[in-house]
């Protein structure tokens, strides 16, 4: 079994630039994480792409092994520099984990 994590994230900044500078910020930062949490098996960012009504600005997707696995990268001290930056910038957040 393969857990996959999905995280969607609306960027709190009102102006354009602003809001693109903090979501790629953001996914910089995620994807910085490989290599440096083990329990990542795979790992993508991404930005959004289209100007499109209701879209969100970041995603990431990620895979563990399991929910072991996941709750590891979840306290992993990298992570939680991460998680910091996200919640200075962050407006909103949505996730959901499901098995592959």
């Amino acid at each position: 079994m393969t857990l996959r994590h999905v995280v969607t994230w609306k960027m709190a900044a009102e102006d354009p630039a602003e809001r693109a500078e903090h979501a790629a910020g953001v996914a910089a930062r995620l994807q910085g994480l490989v290599g440096v949490v083990s329990s990542i098996r795979a790992l993508s960012t991404g930005v959004n792409a289209l100007d499109i009504d209701g879209n969100w600005d970041v995603t990431l997707v990620a895979d563990f092994d399991d929910a072991a696995g996941l709750d590891a990268y979840q306290v992993h001290p990298a992570h939680q520099e991460v998680v910091s930056y996200v919640r200075s910038v962050a407006g909103g957040r949505s996730a959901v984990d499901f098995e592959v």
